[in-house]
């Protein structure tokens, strides 16, 4: 096994390329691994955070007339880009889609989609054998049960994929507070779909606002 590390091995913005791959309804009817309503506030932070530090995001979809487009909260964040709608099970093998990766010339593939152990398991295996480096971001895929999503995690770990959860790849992106260049948009999508540590960032502010009386006791 040749092992992920080294600061080489870390993500960076300017070498990442992420596919989200079909979050739709039909596929997120029988998620079971993770809250469904988890799994669209994380995909969609995945893909807030993409925008915010410009990596380009492929947008994919299968059977969409049958099982539904992409969750609405993805599209907003990308409304004037269209989205593949697929035949394929396995994205890897949808030329459309690798066209378009390999067009961005980054090696740094981001992954996730629903389900899991199908429409996400498949083309990491195939994209790691053809030399890619890619990670799963594990809170923004799911599958129909916990022991589905954690087998498929388990094999794609063997095969040599990077894993991590959305807020792990904002970290990792980030890297160095000195970077301001992203910091208020990063911030805009800590407070919306970070829970309590963006709730307590707003109560931060909010002391911060507030005058001290002095003179108090």
């Amino acid at each position: 096994m040749t092992f992920r590390n080294g600061l080489n091995s870390l993500l960076r913005p300017d070498d990442s390329v992420l596919v989200l791959i079909d979050h739709q309804a039909f596929q997120l009817a029988n998620v079971n691994s993770h809250d469904p309503q988890a799994v669209v506030n994380n995909v969609t932070a995945l893909a807030k955070l993409a925008k915010a530090f410009k990596v380009p995001t492929i947008l994919t979809s299968v059977l969409a007339a049958r099982g539904g487009l992409l969750f609405k909260q993805i599209t907003d964040v990308f409304p004037d880009q269209d989205v593949i709608d697929r035949t394929w099970v396995n994205t890897w093998e949808d030329k459309k889609v690798v066209d378009l990766v390999k067009a961005t010339d980054r090696k740094q593939l981001i992954i996730a989609g629903l389900w899991t152990e199908v429409c996400v398991a498949m083309p990491v295996i195939q994209a790691l054998g053809e030399g890619w480096d890619v990670t799963v971001i594990t809170d923004a895929s799911g599958g129909v049960s916990t022991e589905a999503h954690e087998v498929a995690i388990q094999r794609m770990i063997s095969a040599g994929a990077n894993v991590m959860t959305w807020m792990a790849l904002a970290g990792e992106w980030q890297r160095d507070w000195a970077r301001t260049e992203h910091v208020e948009e990063l911030i805009d999508v800590l407070v919306s779909h970070l829970g309590g540590t963006g709730i307590a960032y707003l109560w931060e502010q909010q002391l911060l606002r507030t005058p001290v009386d002095n003179n108090a006791g």
